[in-house]
């Protein structure tokens, strides 16, 4: 029990820094689990067996000795909880990583998961509760002096509410922790106060922030010090972490990524760092679960211009919608508008190859071709973006292309890569509705060997998401791919009926539990040549 319940303790912390150490996220995750994980059968029926005895002790006794009763549950802890394959790490994408913030939330973690259980087993070899020196009534100390089913008890009923004292540390520790960032966020607002010439550019957007994000770094490093937040540090302490380590004296121009999965985020991240230049890229459906609605999301995304003060810029999606009003009737900011369809800073004459894709680029009267090593019509209004951006300090449009050519992909977002004999695509980070069609079309003009493609589906899409898993499905079976291999055999069944409504055999499809399946069975299939499509890869708390 003791084993069984370290490996519960660790795989549930684990959980939770996969949540982002959010409460709210890790309970909606414990009810999809609540069978399998929270308390599962053995667990609950061990339980069960306690309860029985302790209403009919007495019969159960006087037909039954009290060591046999110490076998049977011997039996059943060994067959129940000998085995911690269930919480027990196997291939992880992601291990635990006992961070400071894990080292504080270990503490209260640990000692209330412990609690329980070591004080059940001191009652159950002294008949006495602790601290109180009052003797149970009914203590019975047959077998090696020890109440057995007060030990039992104890162990199997403290270990089944584990995961519950992750959520109270959460609460416990949560002062703590604002407490530490609020000091982060002071010192960056101090040192931003201090640097009084710097121009601060802000991007947010449903989809394309990062890639946005560096596109623009590549543009203007060709002229100014610029400093970007690496990878997707887009909430508040990896802003704060960039601009307290990161930001030297030397830098002119400082690029955040700003990103939000709940109202007020946008708000909070302008308060440390406000934003001379906002870049919004659209606004899609990611995280509406939390949202509720693309409206809200708009006003969230939108949040970005509404900081913007006299003589600041916003270079905005000209088409997207919702991306396109932002800002309007407000005569003292500048309002650069690009697009493929629409806009003062345009795109044209898109092609693809395995090296990357082409496109014009026309800016009034001037139009220069871009070549670039990434993939998706979505890419390249991001660039446009960054155009915009660039064209405002100043640089050349021919400039902007030399430098656009030498662009690398941003890791796992439509990613060509080249493993031994297979093109790989990597689209892996954060899938949605929009990229994920793109990445399924783009796949589908490749015609050097088979078209294979893993995915598990989307997420956090709320109330739309089968729907949309279903039309990524869609998608999937217009494309008549060679191979299909979907992750996760209930996640994935919208993806697969959605297949069906263009391949009613499907014969080509195959559903795995995980990731590392998914990629023994490319093994087995692939062949020279083959291109293969990674489309989303959960976290490991979705593995099925």
């Amino acid at each position: 029990m003791l084993r069984y319940t370290w490996y519960r303790m660790r795989f549930f912390l684990h959980n939770y820094q996969q949540v982002g150490y959010k409460n709210n996220e890790f309970w909606q995750w414990m009810k999809s689990h609540w069978d399998e994980k929270i308390i599962p059968p053995n667990i609950a029926l061990i339980n069960i067996l306690i309860f029985l005895f302790l209403w009919f002790d007495e019969w159960v006794l006087e037909r039954i000795t009290y060591t046999s009763l110490a076998l049977v549950f011997l039996v059943f802890g060994f067959f129940w909880f000998g085995s911690v394959s269930r919480y027990k790490p196997g291939k992880v994408k992601k291990p635990l990583v006992f961070t400071p913030r894990v080292w504080r939330l270990s503490i209260p973690y640990f000692a209330f998961s412990a609690f329980i259980p070591l004080t059940f087993t001191y009652i159950s070899f002294t008949g006495f509760l602790p601290y109180y020196g009052v003797a149970l009534p009914n203590h019975f100390t047959g077998l090696l002096n020890f109440d057995l089913v007060i030990l039992i008890f104890g162990w199997a009923f403290g270990t089944m509410i584990i995961p519950f004292f992750i959520l109270l540390s959460g609460l416990i520790t949560k002062p703590v922790e604002l407490y530490i960032q609020n000091g982060f966020k002071k010192q960056a607002r101090k040192k931003l106060a201090s640097m009084p010439d710097l121009k601060v550019i802000a991007i947010t957007g449903s989809y394309g922030k990062t890639s946005t994000k560096f596109m623009i770094r590549d543009l203007l490093k060709e002229r100014f010090n610029v400093c970007a937040t690496p990878g997707s540090y887009n909430t508040p302490m990896g802003i704060c972490k960039v601009i307290n380590n990161d930001l030297n004296a030397n830098h002119q121009i400082l690029i955040l990524e700003m990103g939000a999965r709940y109202a007020g985020n946008i708000k909070e991240l302008c308060n440390i760092a406000k934003p001379d230049i906002s870049v919004v890229s659209n606004v899609g459906v990611a995280h509406l679960e939390t949202f509720g609605s693309q409206d809200v999301i708009a006003r969230e995304k939108g949040t970005l211009v509404d900081v913007l003060e006299d003589g600041d810029v916003a270079i905005l999606n000209a088409d997207d919608p919702r991306v396109s009003k932002m800002g309007a009737g407000r005569e003292e900011i500048q309002r650069i508008m690009v697009g493929l369809d629409s806009g003062e800073i345009r795109a044209s004459n898109i092609s693809y190859d395995t090296s990357g894709m082409s496109f014009d680029v026309t800016i009034g009267e001037e139009t220069e071709r871009f070549q670039m090593k990434l993939l998706g019509a979505h890419n390249a209004q991001n660039l446009l973006l960054a155009v915009g951006v660039a064209h405002h300090f100043g640089i050349r449009l021919k400039t902007m292309a030399l430098a656009a050519a030498k662009i690398e992909p941003v890791e796992h977002r439509l990613e060509l890569k080249q493993n031994g004999d297979l093109v790989i695509i990597d689209d892996a980070f954060n899938s949605n509705p929009v990229g994920a069609k793109n990445a399924v079309e783009i796949l589908a003009q490749f015609d050097s060997g088979q078209r294979i493609i893993i995915t598990p589906g989307m997420i956090e899409l709320g109330e739309i998401e089968e729907e949309e898993n279903r039309k990524f499905g869609e998608a999937i079976g217009k494309a008549n791919l060679d191979l299909v291999i979907l992750v996760g055999e209930e996640r994935s069944k919208p993806i697969l009926e959605g297949i069906k409504m263009h391949d009613s055999n499907a014969m080509n499809v195959r559903v795995v539990n995980s990731l590392f399946e998914a990629n023994e069975l490319v093994q087995k299939h692939a062949r020279a040549g083959d291109v293969v499509l990674y489309e989303n890869d959960l976290p490991d708390v979705y593995n099925e």
